[in-house]
């Protein structure tokens, strides 16, 4: 039975609201704010150049590769039990890398980081959009949600900083305890409790073992490109075998009884689009994170707290769009135009860094940019709408985890080629005789190129495929009475 709709009014809903964009938070800060102090971890624990790089990997493997079995899972188990499963071994993790006194410890804490996150992210949309069904209180609802994303990396950044330089690397972990044990106490008043369907519905162990075992091949693939090379046997072997799972996969969600993916779910031009426009959105912007820290700090000189508030306006630009604009403009321009909106301003934020000189002005050159990111404010809150509209109430938490894999896959797919473009462009410039600033300069315009070029492929995507959603309705008027009193009169509405 569906458990009924609390009022508009009703405090719980806006408390689980809090609860799972503090869940969110949790696992995008822990994304970005180890990126900040990974030359202090290096140091530390003695990781070598190339294991230094799993303290990211790990996480990225096991948080992009469970998704879409933990979002199944939720809706079959109950969603509220897999959040809750999901932050408790997120929070455990975190003491475990905050401890860890040797190389070894901190990559499996980092994956078990990844797994926990992995289980709570997943069905956090498929929560809130069963909790908020009316329009607007959805749409506000879904821009609390996405500002929480989209900030969260460069918050991460300058709280990653700050903690690095004031104290130690250890504390960026064990910052995560006491938010996660306040998450988990608060959750289990405010979530609503949820049957699921059950696992007969569909307990698919095959197709689990495939598909978790296809994005894990094609992460790993992706994420070691930079180290073994584009064009490597181990990259074409790790890609080739995660095409063969993944197929594999599809295969048997078409013929199994009860399939772990319902493939009717695809067939949604919305869901279908959405997750298209994410994957090309965010492979180009996760650039925009990481390479313009890098030209903060290898170009301009910049030291970690430095370079996390010269990001911070970007945060705070997509905080206040997406808090408090989005929701009024979907309302009145639709989900469609928001997003297109929102993605024309993401491409000047690309566009200008194309241009970016190596004696740069902060308030001239990047202070821009930085303010023109206000693009993603307004269209990832449209484009979830979008994402979660086209899905059935029962495959909601299939739909978040969805949504969420090709967000993960965008941006482990955009950090791994453009930084191996831009590196080989670097070498190039280096080994013609340019000084290393400029180098490094003309490797990250590239990146920068080829991510606008990405962004217009999602532009023309979502031009052509994505429709407002079908249920958009107008404001409800007030019928007139079936037996006016005599003499009165029935004006038109």
């Amino acid at each position: 039975m569906r458990t009924p709709t609390p009022t508009p009014a009703t405090p719980s809903r806006r408390l689980a609201l809090g609860v799972l964009a503090a869940g969110l938070l949790m696992t995008i800060l822990d994304g970005s704010i180890v990126t900040v102090a990974m030359p202090a971890i290096q140091s530390d624990l003695g990781f070598t150049p190339a294991g230094l790089s799993w303290v990211v990997n790990a996480y990225l493997i096991a948080f992009g590769a469970l998704l879409l079995l933990a979002g199944r899972l939720g809706d079959l188990i109950g969603r509220r039990k897999m959040f809750l499963a999901g932050t408790a071994l997120f929070t455990a993790a975190s003491l475990l890398a905050g401890a860890a006194d040797s190389p070894g410890v901190l990559v499996a804490a980092r994956f078990l980081q990844g797994a926990g996150s992995a289980m709570a992210s997943a069905v956090g949309l498929g929560i809130l959009v069963t909790l908020f069904t009316e329009e607007r209180e959805r749409a506000r609802a879904i821009a609390v949600f996405s500002f929480t994303g989209a900030a969260g990396a460069s918050l991460g950044q300058v709280l990653g900083g700050v903690l690095t330089d004031a104290l130690a690397w250890n504390w960026i972990f064990l910052i995560n305890l006491p938010i996660g044990v306040a998450t988990l106490l608060t959750a289990l008043r405010a979530l609503p409790a949820d049957r699921g369907l059950g696992l007969r519905a569909g307990a698919d162990v095959s197709g689990a073992l495939l598909v978790t075992s296809g994005l894990t091949a094609g992460i790993y693939a992706v994420v070691t490109i930079e180290e073994y090379g584009a064009g490597s046997a181990h990259t074409l072997g790790f890609g080739a075998l995660s095409a063969a799972l993944l197929a594999g996969f599809l295969l048997r969600q078409a013929k199994a009884a009860h399939p772990l993916m319902p493939l009717r779910i695809l067939r949604s031009r919305s869901v279908a689009g959405a997750n298209a426009v994410q994957m090309l959105m965010v492979a180009a912007l996760f650039s925009f994170q990481i390479l313009v820290a890098l030209y903060l700090q290898k170009v301009l000189g910049y030291g970690a707290s430095a370079t996390g508030f010269a990001m911070l306006p970007a945060a705070l630009v997509i905080g206040a769009v997406s808090l408090g604009a989005s929701a009024r403009l979907i309302a009145r321009f639709g989900e469609r135009n928001v997003l297109l909106t929102g993605i024309v301003l993401l491409v000047g934020v690309l566009g200008l860094l194309t241009r970016v000189p190596v004696h740069a002005s902060y308030a001239t050159d990047l202070l821009p940019v930085m303010l023109l990111a206000a693009g993603f404010g307004l269209a990832l809150p449209a484009l979830t709408s979008f994402a979660m509209a086209g899905a059935e109430e029962s495959d909601a938490g299939l739909a978040s985890g969805l949504f969420n894999t090709t967000q993960q896959i965008g941006m482990a797919l955009g950090v791994a080629v453009l930084s191996t473009l831009a590196a080989a462009r670097t070498e190039s410039l280096a080994g013609a005789g340019r000084p290393a600033a400029e180098a490094l300069t003309g490797g990250y315009h590239l990146a920068f190129g080829v991510g606008t070029g990405l962004l217009l492929a999602a532009l023309a995507v979502a031009a052509l495929v994505l429709r407002n959603p079908a249920t958009r309705r107008p404001e409800p008027r007030p019928e007139p009475r079936a037996e006016p009193r005599a003499g009165a009169e029935l004006t038109a509405p």
